[in-house]
């Protein structure tokens, strides 16, 4: 029996949470209550007053924390507390000096923890939450591979600029030479070991579509789930540099915990679905810590003058990859707002991700931080979905209260609710009754979690691969223990388990390429992109969530020259070719009848216009010739003129 005082609101908050975890081997009893004074007459009213008490069935009395930490053992999820009280004297001494500091300020304690908790401290359902984060993954997956499926063929298809064909063909000869056997799946995780021809490649976006949409529909999610990554870390092996972006690691790494998140069951129905496993929701915040955090330390680590003076959002609107128009608008800002966006930036990417591991009400403040970061970076910026699937990790960081509160009540009005958090008597109760029925209720429960065996060793993985990649610079192999090096090489080529860091240096000119073409050698016309800049009068527009992958490639090759970049040599040649796969991949193609003769790119440096520039103009930019990128190719040559 634990006597507290019934009278203080922070002893009943804690009482509350605590009878969640023993259940009915503890009773809760106020010291108000008569029958204390009854049946313990020895036990004087001014002692229950400073600290709570309990009584073990041998007649044993115990105060203060340690009294709280043997009523927490009753629970068979709650014993590490005693023990450590029992073994070690420190922390027994700081426990019990801790215990009287908030039971003399049990007022303040008693508002903080409504601060952080709300009304209540008992543990949190995540059932709606888990709802919510499995729908919108089958949406952006639905969306990665609609985006795939229409350009895979101008990319890697047998017309395209890195042929699928051609790439696995040299990892079977390399495969051969080396006499590698099994281990080829591991080192080139792929499908295409099995086929590399355009009809295959579209069966893979065709069959990653069909199985987002089975997600979004909520028809067997875990084998779904576990389908969806495999095809798409097989798409992105194939893919080479047009699947080398960190959203494309972050949807596999979240896709992968998503497998472990999901119920197993083939029609999980919402009403009937166990709890998704704590361990799970922490791994996911864990990710989106990684995710916020490395951001911001590439940034604070770099040496990048712009981030030290706040002044790279002066430069980060004009030189992203793909801007839209609000951009352009963002750019016009004074630059006293500019540099406060900056600080601001940098504090929620340095500051507001250790609220992540924090009670539940005090992450809602990340949660909105993250969000709100997310949304302006959409507004200003094209980076597919990206800040979407960001927004989706931001979803754990509440729990089911917080998310009907948040949403419109008409949302949430059709859905069948799921089952409260069980009280300690009911979970005492089903155990009961499934322990003379075996092959009913406890069957169904198991076959819907994982165990504990798989999510050990998950979270193990989570944990540990990302740090091995942090050190990368200090030589993996002699830094850590060779079972772990093993196993780093082993799971790294899954893609799964990722460190991040976006814009760790900004870019502070723009340098675009424009590929020409000519038939005279005199008169040149350019090939317009269709989302990239190019004529100066276009306007940026929107394209996420959708990727132009390349585009996208386009914006990075102009940082090394064209030997460093052979991918856009092909793509030159097969521009000459006349491709229609590729050629398929732009806006315009000005040699519609026949390819050209000549071919080049060149390098124009792009900036905003003002505002009274275009308005007189109507041009978005204005451009100015840097040299040349890559040498005159003839059409019956693939290497470049001399």
């Amino acid at each position: 029996m634990l006597i507290f005082d019934g009278e203080c609101n922070f002893c009943g908050i804690w009482v509350r949470r605590w009878k969640h975890s023993t259940g009915d081997r503890v009773e809760y009893i106020s010291f108000q209550d008569s029958r204390v004074a009854q049946r313990f007459p020895e036990l004087q009213r001014e002692r229950f007053e400073t600290a709570v008490h309990l009584i073990e069935t041998d007649g044993a009395v115990f105060q203060g924390a340690e009294a709280a930490f043997r009523a927490l053992a009753h629970s068979p999820h709650d014993p590490l507390l005693l023990d450590w009280y029992m073994r070690w004297p420190s922390f027994r001494r700081i426990s019990e000096t801790c215990y009287r500091f908030i039971a003399r300020h049990r007022r303040v304690f008693s508002a903080l923890t409504r601060m952080a908790w709300g009304e209540t401290v008992e543990p949190s359902s995540y059932v709606l939450v888990r709802w919510a984060f499995l729908k919108g993954l089958g949406a952006i997956y639905l969306v990665a591979f609609l985006s795939l499926w229409v350009q895979i063929m101008g990319l890697i298809g047998s017309n395209g600029v890195l042929p699928a064909s051609v790439t696995m063909f040299g990892f079977r000869q390399e495969a051969a030479l080396s006499h590698i056997g099994w281990q080829r799946y591991d080192l080139l995780p792929t499908l295409c070991w099995f086929g590399a021809g355009d009809g295959f490649l579209k069966f893979q976006c065709a069959a990653g579509t069909v199985l987002a949409l089975l997600l979004l529909i909520g028809i067997a999610p875990a084998p779904c789930l576990f389908l969806l990554w495999l095809i798409y870390l097989s798409l992105s092996t194939v893919c080479r540099e047009f699947f080398s972006f960190q959203w494309d690691f972050l949807l596999l790494e979240t896709g992968f915990l998503a497998i472990f998140f999901a119920p197993l069951a083939w029609v999980p129905w919402l009403a009937r679905s166990p709890p998704p496993s704590r361990l799970m929701v922490w791994l996911l915040r864990w990710l989106l810590f990684r995710l916020m955090f490395g951001s911001g330390l590439v940034k604070l680590l770099s040496g990048d003058p712009t981030w030290k003076k706040l002044t790279a959002l002066k430069f980060h609107y004009e030189t992203q990859p793909l801007p839209t128009w609000i951009g352009w608008y963002a750019h016009q800002l004074p630059g006293w707002l500019q540099q406060t966006s900056t600080f601001l930036l940098l504090a929620v990417e340095l500051a507001l991700p250790f609220l992540i591991f924090a009670p539940r009400r005090v992450r809602r403040i990340p949660c909105a931080g993250f969000i709100s970061l997310q949304l302006l970076i959409l507004l200003t910026g094209n980076y597919c979905f990206f800040n979407w699937l960001t927004i989706l990790l931001c979803v754990v960081l509440l729990d089911d209260a917080a998310l009907e509160n948040l949403l419109p009540t008409r949302l949430w009005s059709a859905i069948p609710r799921p089952p409260t958090v069980p009280s300690p008597n009911c979970a005492a109760s089903n155990e009961a009754t499934e322990s003379k029925n075996p092959a009913g209720p406890r069957r169904r429960w198991m076959l819907t979690k994982w165990p504990i065996q798989v999510m050990f060793p998950l979270a193990c993985l989570a944990v540990l691969i990302p740090i091995m990649q942090s050190t990368t610079g200090f030589q993996v192999r002699s830094f850590w223990p060779h079972p772990l090096v093993t196993l780093f090489t082993w799971v790294s080529p899954l893609r799964s388990f990722n460190t991040y860091g976006l814009f760790r240096v900004m870019t502070t000119n723009r340098l675009e390429i424009i590929v020409q073409g000519s038939n005279d050698g005199v008169n040149w016309l350019d090939y317009e992109f269709k989302y990239k800049p190019g004529d100066p009068k276009r306007r940026p527009g929107f394209v996420a969530p959708h990727q132009p992958r390349l585009d996208w490639q386009m914006w990075f090759a102009v940082f090394g020259d064209f030997r460093q970049n052979p991918w856009f040599v092909e793509f030159c040649v097969r521009l000459m070719g006349g491709s229609p796969q590729v050629l398929d991949l732009l806006a315009r193609n000005p040699f519609p009848r026949a390819p050209p003769k000549y071919l080049r790119a060149l390098i124009y440096e792009y900036h905003f216009t003002d505002l009274a520039t275009r308005r007189r103009t109507g041009a978005w930019w204005r451009r100015e010739l840097k040299g040349q990128y890559l040498p005159t190719l003839h059409n019956s040559a693939t290497t470049p003129a001399r």
